[in-house]
């Protein structure tokens, strides 16, 4: 999926939901911007607050309108349906890919995964979408393992945090250990608000 500009796009959400918007250089470009008032600051009505965090929740995890739209329709009528919506979000094969330190970003995760470099728990898949539960093992196909790709999968798996409900052999494997709980301090997005932009 093309999104576009990402700089502009994170400025616009006011949030660095980008990996390449992560940094401490884009964290002081636009503090400086918005001190010099070239970020425009206008009123926001509830549903265009509620707006921006559906495309900042969507655009965090790289998926079309349709796609994501499936997921919160999917969840809404559930007991818990913000954590259930993260759940589902989370518990994505490229997702899982790029939180265990396989893939640099969740584009390349997802890449990674359509490309087939992926193994489920023994099996080769090509379905970035996949949702894996609690004791699913994911690995690099052993003919891609040589791939510069993967060249520095270990070093990489050093240095990010890894979430508690994944476990990590680095450069070898990860397994599904748990279920991500949804807390809102801990991301840019409000799924909470995101349901409600839904259930208009």
């Amino acid at each position: 999926m093309k999104i576009g500009p990402k700089y502009k796009i994170a400025r616009r959400l006011g949030a660095p939901i980008f990996e390449k918007t992560q940094t401490q250089k884009y964290a002081l470009s636009y503090s400086r911007k918005e001190k010099n008032g070239m970020v425009p600051q206008r009123p926001k009505s509830e549903f265009g607050k509620q707006l921006i965090e559906k495309q900042k929740a969507r655009l965090t995890y790289g998926l079309a309108e349709r796609q994501f739209k499936t997921y919160v329709k999917s969840t809404v009528n559930s007991p818990e349906p913000t954590q259930k919506l993260f759940r589902a979000l989370e518990l994505r094969l490229d997702n899982i890919l790029y939180r265990s330190g396989f893939a640099k970003t969740r584009a390349a995760a997802r890449q990674m995964a359509a490309h087939g470099h992926g193994v489920v728990n023994g099996r080769r898949v090509t379905i970035p979408s996949m949702h894996l539960r609690i004791g699913d093992e994911v690995s690099v196909r052993e003919g891609s393992q040589a791939s510069p790709l993967f060249a520095e999968v270990v070093e990489r798996q050093n240095q990010v945090t890894v979430p508690a409900w994944l476990q990590v052999e680095p450069g070898k494997r990860v397994r599904v250990v748990g279920l991500p709980a949804y807390v809102q301090s801990e991301h840019v997005f409000d799924l909470g608000a995101v349901l409600e932009f839904y259930s208009r």
